[in-house]
């Protein structure tokens, strides 16, 4: 599995780094033991909602390519939904086997034209930011509509992540995981529609 995971200035790294932390261990499980990932951006380095700058290592490439594209929030999304040379990007995506975001990166999957038929989520401060663009907003943690899954505020990166390990590799490999990460918690408000 090839996965792009995408930044932008005003990311919210947390929404990005709690993800990625969880799914880089797939790479540990011999049924996904060759999954890759880009960091993929609209130039060589971006800089968070805080100041944090970050490298990029493939700049704005056809996401079509991949199999998982996730986006995390933050406030850049507010300009980058209005943003066409970014949006026509994202539209790229079109026909990738599974759309993810946390927070207010749906946002960006819906400028771009893909839940116009989707229930989705977002962060609670942002569900009406988001109701324009999908067919009817979830006040869940995470909602899996098809093969767009959406989630919650910040720390639910860490739960899509495990949620996305569970898909993959099952749930003996989420108790691991969670184990490795000393994460006691359980998600709770999993809509799958």
């Amino acid at each position: 599995m090839k996965i792009a995971l995408v930044l932008f200035d005003g990311v919210t790294f947390l929404d990005f780094v709690g993800f990625y932390d969880v799914i880089y261990r797939l790479t540990q499980f011999e049924k996904t033991k060759h999954t890759t990932w880009d960091i993929c951006g609209l130039r060589d380095e971006v800089t968070d909602e805080l100041g944090m700058k970050v490298k990029v290592n493939v700049i704005m490439p056809d996401l079509s390519q991949y199999d998982l594209v996730f986006i995390p929030g933050g406030m850049g999304t507010r300009k980058l939904k209005e943003d066409e040379a970014f949006v026509d990007w994202i539209k790229t995506a079109a026909t990738v086997t599974y759309k993810l975001s946390v927070c207010t990166g749906s946002l960006l999957w819906g400028a771009a034209g893909l839940l116009t038929d989707k229930k989705a989520t977002t962060h609670p401060n942002a569900y009406s930011l988001l109701e324009p663009y999908c067919a009817e907003v979830i006040q869940a943690r995470i909602v899996k509509d098809g093969n767009v899954i959406t989630a919650g505020g910040v720390s639910t990166s860490i739960d899509l992540g495990l949620y996305i390990i569970e898909q993959f590799v099952g749930a003996e490999a989420v108790q691991l995981v969670k184990r490795q990460l000393d994460y006691p918690y359980s998600a709770v408000g999993i809509v799958e529609v």
